[in-house]
């Protein structure tokens, strides 16, 4: 069910907001900082996740001052639905992987499980090295075995978005990261879940 832009104003009128634009920014300041000083002389391949990683990725990218390569993977869980599935391949890098050191950035580690399947995809692929950064960090104990070597926020268990991740497909673009509530538009729940 598509949501109508009514709802989609409605539902960002009355999100809480957990993270100002400045802490986000803040955030990747020190990631940038943190990833150049291991990765920035080792001409690393940043692999953006799409479509939630575009944004951090961005971000990040207009603060690395050092040689890389920029490639990108689309695979997802969610489909469009607030909760994940099955893992879904859109695409894989077209760059070779092999021997190198590659530098995933996604927007959430969640429950981590699309993650993981990307670290793992990467290293079957033959990458000497494989690193993850993660904008925001959700707590919770559903994780996968997998942890980011690189995070900027970390936000309580709840349906969150802007900078990069999407309520129902809508405000990627918001600009700080939100919690939707759930109480106040009554639409937060994919109308596919049983849930």
């Amino acid at each position: 069910m598509a949501l109508t832009a009514r709802q989609v104003h409605t539902a960002f009128a009355d999100a809480e907001l957990l993270c100002p634009k400045e802490e986000v920014e803040a955030a990747l300041d020190r990631m940038a900082v943190e990833i150049g000083t291991r990765l920035g002389a080792r001409d690393p391949l940043i692999l953006c996740v799409m479509m939630g990683g575009l944004i951090p990725t961005a971000r990040l990218l207009a603060r690395f001052d050092f040689p890389l390569q920029l490639d990108y993977v689309h695979a997802t869980r969610y489909r469009g639905a607030t909760r994940g599935g099955e893992l879904h391949w859109k695409c894989r890098p077209e760059t070779p992987l092999t021997d190198r050191v590659v530098l995933v950035v996604d927007d959430i580690l969640d429950e981590g499980w699309t993650l993981a399947a990307i670290l793992e995809d990467c290293r079957l692929r033959g990458a000497r090295e494989v690193h993850s950064a993660i904008l925001v960090n959700k707590r919770h104990d559903r994780k996968a075995p997998v942890t980011a070597d690189y995070v900027g926020v970390e936000v309580e268990d709840r349906y969150v978005f802007g900078y990069g991740m999407d309520y129902r497909g809508y405000l990627r673009n918001a600009p700080g990261i939100y919690a939707v509530r759930e109480d106040s538009t009554g639409i937060v729940s994919d109308p596919a879940d049983p849930a």
